[in-house]
């Protein structure tokens, strides 16, 4: 949201879902217009003349990575903190956290023009964008009609990962945290709706629709790197306790449904995407609720570790993910013993 300015919400784009592949499919596999691939080195061409997708899938190449550069100058606060806590979690140097850091912003201006070409994506052009490296995974986790739990985070143009997941037909259906400017909330929303997925408002009734979209055994997109507050459970990231939400435990539970790590990061030369499927973690039920939460927690928070080193300039540093102190159990036993 720092990136973001005010816009008004615009007509919706209506999306259809693709059509089911079977398993082992290959999502790259049907032919995509000659007018919507991406060609090498070069940027979308969206062939979408009235939507926002001429001007931003034709500029974002060079306004969206200039665009991230300016970033990267202007937005101190934003750039000191992931820089400070790239070095404090990862051991970078000064040089490399700052162009680490310097890399990321760019990427977030491509991102950001991107996120204006939402309305023009359709099932056809989204396979030139935005490839998945094993979608039978997905496919099949589905195919155990339990509903599937997918973890994502904040990497490289996380959106797009939706809108690509629901063009690519699977039923889709994500959580959103409301944005302290509703017009930004409205705007981004009307967008995921528009490429097809179903979207729940933090705050509202979600939990309710969450546990329908489960049992209609729909794939349930939760984020897993933002802090989950004093009700989250901690758990070692990046060499430091962080709070993590509770969501994607506590539905794989309550339906024994497979939880997916998904994430997207950038091709080498920022033109395009790769969607990264990781296999299918398990909630092990031993009977003990408070453990068995934690490992599969535990579990979850350790793939994400593992991509943000991989891919350390796709990842959103500057966001509050340590912001709930942690305090240790017995020192949590110690204050309960003095009261």
């Amino acid at each position: 949201s720092d990136l973001m300015v005010q816009f008004r919400p615009g007509p919706r784009y209506q999306r259809g879902f693709g059509t089911r592949q079977p398993a082992g499919g290959d999502l790259e596999a049907a032919p995509v217009p000659s007018h919507e691939r991406v060609p090498a080195g070069g940027h979308p061409v969206c062939g979408h003349p009235k939507a926002f997708g001429r001007c931003a899938g034709g500029a974002y190449p060079g306004s969206g990575l200039g665009l991230g550069r300016l970033y990267y100058i202007i937005a101190k606060k934003q750039r000191i903190r992931a820089e400070e806590t790239i070095k404090e979690r990862l051991g970078y140097s000064d040089e490399q956290a700052k162009a680490t850091i310097r890399s990321l912003f760019i990427k977030l201006g491509a991102t950001f023009m991107e996120i204006m070409y939402m309305p023009a994506l359709n099932k056809n052009n989204i396979r030139g964008l935005v490839t998945f490296d094993r979608p039978d995974v997905l496919w099949e986790a589905l195919g155990e009609g339990k509903g599937v739990v997918m973890l994502a985070c904040h990497m490289d143009n996380w959106e797009w990962l939706g809108a690509a997941l629901a063009l690519s037909g699977f039923p889709l259906s994500a959580v959103e945290k409301p944005q302290p400017n509703h017009i930004y909330s409205d705007f981004m929303n009307e967008l995921r709706k528009g490429v097809g997925q179903e979207i729940f408002s933090r705050g509202t009734s979600e939990i309710l629709g969450c546990a329908r979209a489960m049992k209609k055994k729909r794939m349930l997109g939760l984020i897993a790197d933002q802090d989950g507050g004093y009700d989250g459970i901690f758990v070692p990231f990046l060499g430091k306790m962080a709070s993590t939400p509770t969501g994607p435990a506590y539905f794989s539970r309550k339906f024994n449904a497979p939880i997916v790590p998904i994430f997207i990061v950038r091709k080498e030369g920022n033109y395009g995407h790769l969607a990264i499927v990781k296999d299918p973690i398990y909630y092990e039920d031993t009977g003990d609720r408070k453990a068995d939460d934690y490992n599969v927690t535990l579990k979850m928070t350790q793939i994400v570790e593992e991509v943000i080193k991989e891919y350390p300039d796709n990842w959103l540093w500057f966001q509050h993910r340590w912001n709930t102190p942690y305090t240790p159990p017995e020192e949590k036993e110690l204050k309960q013993g003095e009261k």
